[in-house]
């Protein structure tokens, strides 16, 4: 099934529901929108007294409901099957023919209204201007903000940065704040400078803050960060809890919208002071969570993996700089660095598999002539997400072979008959790393949630 980018079905659908009105962080962007949605709804949700708090991501980790989080936990299967069920009723009724994702969209908003939540964190599906999440009402966004950019989803939203920019800033809306991200391409800029202070928008562009990392020696604990926020008279102190250094653009951009939410006048009506302190701020960020992301997980053999949803280049360089940082605590002069991959991908042209996988065999990473490296590579084959048919998933020969023209100091996991799925590749995974080797699984958020079924993680919410 293809994808078609429009929002006149579900404006059709959602002028027969609920009039949604719920104050909304909306976030588009590449990478990041979603780490970005955590650390600001935990933040949000340690208000004094407590704010309700709303969130809406895609995909989905465990269950569908993951999908749409009240407070920190998942809306619960009442909820959301009374909601899901009156929306495709009224889609089959109308003959709107939405898409599912939209039913899933307007089925997270009239969930928010229904609830009255005091504010909500809208992650963007895909792009911007024509996704289901922009059909919400103008008079509803708080807050707009574009994390990084970078080139995915070409088939749908352009062949160039530019291009996929200038579809990702059509979130923005007339006379609100608009929160611009770290951009590695420097026409992002223009292109959203252009967009958002334009007369059709007239809009407030404020770049995002640029935490700075405080000294420690904890390489996989909490980072101590300093953030400098104009409505607080001293820069932020706080810990946050998300590895990767990428973290502290997501966490720069997340205290940015906090900034607008308690100054800019569009946003006053929200009564938002001195609900929002330094302290509040330091304990919502301390306890946020976003599963699926350079994450370690301690399989029932004892040993550890690392997994992420890396899925374009710009994520899998983030997850190479990342196992780099480990590389020297992994191995010495007297003993090999064991690294060894599980990969799933999905199909997502013109992006090639090796598009997606080169940082994770690049020479800076693991340079050929070093013999001190082992590199192991298992392929498979992830399970298809509930609600979204267009998602393909490459096949294990693909994978392997893309790694084979990048990388050939490989040894690949070749399973005995009747033996192909995710449980036995683990295993075979902690035979070859030995008892210092580092396991990543990798390349699919799609395949992390097929671990997170197996470990049964992720059901208490995040």
């Amino acid at each position: 099934m293809s994808i078609d980018l429009s929002l006149n079905r579900i404006r059709l659908l959602l002028s027969h529901l609920p009039t949604y009105k719920r104050p909304t962080c909306h976030i588009a962007g590449t990478n990041g929108k979603g780490s970005v949605s955590a650390l600001l709804s935990s933040i949000l949700q340690a208000s004094s007294p407590p704010l309700s708090v709303g969130r809406f991501n895609s995909p989905h980790l465990v269950s569908i409901r993951d999908s749409i989080v009240i407070n920190g936990k998942p809306v619960s299967a009442d909820i959301y099957d009374q909601v899901r069920g009156e929306v495709e009723k009224l889609n089959q009724e109308l003959g709107v023919q939405a898409t599912k994702f939209e039913v899933l969209t307007s089925t997270a908003m009239t969930i928010f209204e229904k609830l009255k939540m005091d504010l909500v964190v809208m992650e963007v599906g895909m792009g911007g201007r024509l996704d289901a999440t922009n059909a919400m009402p103008d008079d509803a966004v708080a807050v707009s903000a574009l994390t990084s950019v970078d080139l995915d989803h070409q088939a749908f939203l352009g062949n160039t940065v530019a291009e996929i920019a200038r579809e990702k800033v059509g979130i923005a809306r007339r006379g609100k704040p608009f929160v611009l991200g770290m951009q590695k391409f420097p026409e992002v800029e223009a292109v959203v400078k252009k967009a958002v202070l334009g007369d059709d928008i007239q809009g407030h562009l404020v770049r995002a803050v640029e935490p700075v990392k405080l000294p420690s020696n904890d390489l996989l604990g909490p980072t101590p960060v300093s953030i400098p926020l104009p409505c607080f008279a001293e820069p932020l102190r706080g810990n946050l809890p998300l590895r990767g250094s990428h973290q502290l653009s997501n966490l720069g951009v997340a205290s940015t919208i906090v900034s607008e939410l308690l100054t800019h006048p569009s946003c006053s009506r929200l009564d938002l002071s001195g609900r929002i302190t330094p302290e509040t701020f330091a304990s919502g960020l301390a306890k946020a969570k976003w599963p699926g992301r350079l994450s370690f997980h301690t399989l029932p053999n004892g040993k550890t993996i690392l997994v992420d949803g890396a899925h374009n280049q710009g994520s899998a360089q983030t997850l190479a700089d990342f196992i780099a940082t480990l590389s020297p605590n992994l191995s010495t002069q007297n003993s090999a660095l064991n690294l060894t991959y599980i990969l799933g991908l999905s199909q997502s042209p013109p992006k090639r598999p090796l598009d997606t996988l080169a940082p994770l065999f690049s020479p800076s990473l693991l340079p050929r002539s070093n013999a001190h490296v082992e590199v192991n590579v298992a392929a498979l084959e992830f399970s298809l997400p509930d609600d979204m048919p267009w998602i393909k998933a490459e096949s294990a020969s693909t994978i392997h072979d893309a790694v084979k023209a990048h990388y050939t100091h490989t040894r690949f996991w070749s399973p005995a008959e009747g033996k192909t799925g995710l449980s036995d590749a683990l295993n075979w995974a902690t035979n070859v790393s030995g008892n210092d080797g580092l396991v990543v699984l990798a390349g699919s958020l799609f395949l992390v949630a097929d671990f997170y079924r197996l470990m049964d993680l992720g059901r208490d919410g995040y």
